[in-house]
């Protein structure tokens, strides 16, 4: 039996069947539906990409995985050099992993580890931001501020070793005029905290954290699981606020196979280069530089650029904004854009219920969560399917 993610199995709606998959289109055996949240925000390219499907397949027949213990191959070291040289600034240094979550745990562990190899005992604190979402292991829990997830660690108490706060300038000053003795990162989702409940924010926050970063010699980390690949209007936040160490995933592969890589700048990267065991990462990932998520991330990242993807995003995001403008209703809170992402916000989160079925009759999959209406669509989406999606959202609050 399949022990569903994210539901009550008791009470949970029988899953939609999907028997194919093209372009943004999922089938089922009598039913087609455009994939309006991109499979959790990673099938950029859509579905059955004859590029990426190719990639998988001349890999598989060469082998698909070897570790990277005491080995290496190709991919790898095309894909690491390949970030090298897109990546901003000196992040350079690539850890790979299999999940957004473990990347995001190697960060955390990163960091930590860099003060303790410097002798610096004291600074065991985190700092990250309310409504946070870093993913589902247990670090990852504690770095996030989401009850509706990590209500589990009630069990625990009090965490002493992390500190949330809000997206606001003063709080964020205060926090480090108070604990930056003590902390050893501060980790953010930059600028659109995903499952969190798309909640956007102003860029002068993550100016303001770099700064006092490197005054007070504290790292800072960028989740870019979710924000990456231009889903904020931007190919990465670290492209407009360098962080320390960057962590991408999801859309790293298109979708196809889960892998992720924690991206470390010269400076962390130096803190564990010594002749002293015992300063090294231990840490290692049994499927880390996974030979077929290498070489079908290479295709990714060509496509990205070759067909001009950040052009595609900002049309999603003028379309989205004209189609959305004017738009309101009572039980809506605030409507949301930012380049790929569309959120209604609702009052209420009864408002949504139904409209998973409601969307299926007319053709889109969708995935209300929260208080939350989404659309993270596919990049490759027309403008005719877009529209669908829009109008389906829309038509939810006119009936």
């Amino acid at each position: 039996m399949i022990w569903y993610p994210y539901q009550q199995m008791k009470t949970m709606n029988e899953p939609y069947h999907i028997t194919d998959a093209r372009g943004v289109w999922l089938y089922t055996q009598d039913h087609r539906m455009i994939d309006s949240v991109s499979s959790w925000w990673s099938v950029i390219h859509g579905y059955r990409h004859p590029v990426l499907t190719a990639a998988i397949r001349e890999q598989a027949d060469r082998f698909s995985h070897v570790m990277l213990g005491g080995l290496t191959h190709e991919p790898v070291q095309k894909l690491s050099a390949r970030l090298e040289s897109w990546l901003p600034g000196d992040l350079d240094y690539c850890f790979f992993s299999d999940s957004g979550s473990v990347a995001v745990e190697v960060a955390l562990k990163m960091a930590l580890q860099y003060y303790v190899n410097r002798g610096e005992m004291r600074r065991t604190k985190i700092l990250s931001l309310t409504h946070a979402y870093h993913g589902d292991t247990f670090k990852t829990m504690e770095a996030g501020d989401d009850e509706d997830y990590h209500f589990i660690l009630e069990a625990y108490g009090e965490n002493p070793h992390v500190i949330h706060i809000p997206t606001r300038i003063p709080a964020l000053e205060e926090a480090f005029r108070l604990w930056h003795e003590q902390l050893n990162c501060l980790i953010v989702e930059p600028l659109l905290q995903g499952a969190g409940g798309m909640r956007m924010y102003d860029l002068s926050f993550l100016q303001r954290a770099r700064k006092l970063c490197d005054k007070y010699g504290v790292l800072l980390i960028f989740d870019e699981v979710a924000t990456g690949f231009g889903r904020t209007g931007n190919r990465f936040v670290a492209d407009l606020v360098l962080p320390d160490i960057l962590v991408l995933g999801k859309a790293l592969t298109g979708g196809y196979i889960g892998h992720a890589v924690t991206v470390a700048n010269r400076k962390v990267y130096d803190g564990f280069y010594d002749d002293d065991p015992r300063k090294a990462l231990m840490h290692g990932p049994t499927f880390m530089g996974n030979a077929l998520a290498c070489s079908v991330a290479l295709k990714s990242i060509e496509l990205f650029e070759q067909n001009h993807y950040m052009e595609k995003i900002r049309r999603i995001e003028a379309v989205t904004r004209r189609e959305m403008e004017g738009f309101s209703d009572p039980r809506i809170r605030e409507i949301r854009i930012m380049g790929g992402c569309a959120c209604i916000e609702v009052r209420d989160p009864s408002v949504l219920e139904g409209y998973q079925s409601f969307a299926y009759r007319r053709g889109v999959f969708s995935r209300p969560f929260l208080n939350c209406l989404y659309a993270m669509v596919p990049y490759i989406i027309t403008e005719e399917e877009l529209v669908t999606v829009l109008e389906t959202m829309k038509a939810w609050f006119r009936r």
